[in-house]
């Protein structure tokens, strides 16, 4: 059992500025196998992580406190405290979430894990789709044949 209010969310020193959220993981410390869950601090003017979205999972957003914006397929929508938002995979379900307030904000993550444990994520504002694992991006725009280095 893990207390929402209680964990300790840490941030990752090589998030550039306007990406230094701080998160908790909180999958890992329930002993989870088929759902993730991160409880997100953004101070204001930071983000989550760039607009994407997913090809093999579905996330949930719960605004634990704060004002977050969350930026999707229709535009932008300020957020409040209680709000839920559900992320389809696919083209649909693309989002950010970013702080433009001036208080912090905390968010609760909560996505069902890719099956076997690979998951793509597509960038459409940079060209990129990561494959996870093994943590490698790369531009759409470089297509290569399907027999490119095999014969």
């Amino acid at each position: 059992m893990v207390n929402l209010n209680a964990v300790s969310a840490e941030g990752d020193a090589g998030d550039p500025d306007g990406y230094r959220s701080r998160v908790a993981r909180l999958g890992p410390m329930v002993g989870a196998e088929q759902m993730g869950a991160s409880v997100y601090e953004l101070d204001p003017g930071e983000s989550i992580c760039p607009y994407h979205y997913e090809n093999v999972e579905e996330e949930w957003l719960l605004v634990l406190s704060g004002t977050p914006t969350l930026r999707d397929p229709d535009g932008e929508h300020a957020l409040s405290e209680g709000d839920v938002v559900r992320a389809v995979d696919g083209p649909e379900g693309a989002h950010k979430v970013t702080n433009r307030s001036d208080q912090m904000a905390r968010v609760l993550m909560v996505s069902t894990i890719p099956r076997k444990g690979v998951s793509i994520s597509v960038y459409p504002d940079s060209d990129k789709v990561g494959v996870y694992p093994p943590g490698k991006r790369f531009r759409l725009s470089e297509d290569v044949d399907y027999w490119d280095g095999e014969v």
